[in-house]
């Protein structure tokens, strides 16, 4: 029966492979969890083997010997090739620049939802400036004009530029902050009137002046 099976094998018999595998399957798998210590790697060296048997069945000679033997001979080697290969990419591995940190992504979401905020209370900001400032600091900041090219834009002197470029940065640093706590609730009611007590809105100044007024009747 053997000798039978060992010359169907040779011939490539599929039905005598899948006897061969159900016979023997379970033995090779052992063998390779106790030569790797691995159930994963086992049954990737289980996969191989077989693969190999067939790649090599015309190696097969006459007898009457169990063919387990043979199969073990293919797994030891397979299981030699599989390590062989495994250190050589452990190897390549410690070769190569750790990779860069990767933000959490939590983080990020949260980067950009501030990011967000800050870019919307800005733009309320800017609104209640003075036109030329919020012109200026658009060009300049926004669209990356230098001085030079936004004067000619706005048809102003270049020192006109400048002036206003470092007003508007002072200016919108300030009322952004204050966009963003009157958000979070945390802005005081003196600190909410003070953009109107400095002119920073229209009819702020009479609204000032009619304040002052009743504060001496």
């Amino acid at each position: 029966m053997e000798n039978s099976l060992r010359a169907r094998v040779r011939a490539g018999d599929p039905d005598a492979f899948r006897h061969l595998f159900d016979e023997h399957a379970a033995v090779v798998h052992r063998h390779a969890v106790r030569m790797t210590g691995d159930w994963g790697t086992a049954d990737d060296i289980v996969s191989l083997t077989f693969l190999e048997a067939w790649r090599l069945r015309e190696r097969v000679l006459p007898g009457e010997d169990s063919l387990r033997p043979w199969l073990l001979g293919i797994a030891t080697n397979v299981t030699r090739n599989t390590a062989r290969a495994a250190r050589r990419h452990q190897a390549a591995l410690s070769r190569i620049p750790p990779p860069d940190p990767v933000p959490d992504f939590a983080d990020e979401v949260t980067r950009r939802l501030a990011d967000s905020e800050e870019l919307a209370a800005a733009r309320r900001a800017l609104s209640t400036m003075r036109r030329g400032e919020r012109e200026v600091f658009t060009l300049c900041v926004w669209e990356g004009l230098d001085a030079a090219t936004a004067a000619e834009a706005l048809g102003v002197a270049v020192g006109t530029v400048r002036a206003r470029l470092s007003r508007a940065r002072k200016r919108l640093r300030k009322l952004t902050e204050l966009e963003l706590r009157r958000e979070n609730g945390t802005l005081r009611n003196s600190e909410a009137q003070r953009p109107a007590a400095a002119g920073q809105s229209p009819g702020s100044r009479h609204q000032a002046a009619r304040s002052t007024q009743e504060t001496k009747r």
